[in-house]
């Protein structure tokens, strides 16, 4: 991790304090999205964008909660990219592009349809690695979400190792993972 990536996961930690399992969420979702970016091969700049938004993600949810008295998925990616400007600004260290980039993947985070990019669909697979486990999601709805939203050999490795989910796969997912 590069010296503004660690002000940043030290300006969330400050964001979020009190909130340990929020924090050990996002700190889990970088480092999944960090491990997969780099076994995916994306160029550098892509990397960053996307280790800064893994650990941005969720910072809407503490506005969603006092806007809405709830923290659905939509209302964080309503509200995070404006908090998201906030806390990058006070690091410094992010150009106007990749602040745009980090904001548009935040406000796409819960968004699983016309996923065209590698940052936002590694960024959906970390995602769904930590909250398989924190939301405690059955094997089957693990096993659907595996075959619908994953495509990254790595992140599709990582989840079938961590689930021992590796000879459940449907034909179509069998398929897909053939042509990549």
């Amino acid at each position: 991790m590069n010296e503004t990536l660690a002000r940043l996961m030290r300006a969330m930690i400050k964001y979020d304090r009190g909130d340990v399992p929020r924090i050990q969420h996002f700190v889990k979702v970088h480092n999944f999205a960090a491990t997969i970016g780099v076994t995916e091969g994306l160029d550098e700049e892509t990397l960053f964008i996307l280790e800064a938004a893994a650990i941005l993600h969720d910072i809407g949810i503490h506005p969603a909660e006092s806007k809405y008295g709830n923290c659905n998925g939509k209302a964080q990616e309503e509200l995070g990219p404006g908090e998201a400007r906030k806390v990058l600004a006070e690091v410094g260290g992010f150009t106007v592009e990749q602040t745009e980039r980090i904001c548009w993947l935040i406000a796409h985070h819960h968004t699983y349809h016309d996923v065209m990019d590698a940052d936002h669909r590694i960024l959906l697979e970390a995602d769904f690695l930590v909250n398989s486990f924190e939301d405690k999601i059955s094997k089957d709805g693990i096993i659907a979400f595996r075959n619908n939203v994953f495509r990254s050999a790595s992140a599709i490795e990582m989840l079938n190792n961590m689930w021992n989910c590796n000879n459940e796969m449907d034909d179509t997912h069998r398929a897909r993972k053939e042509n990549c």
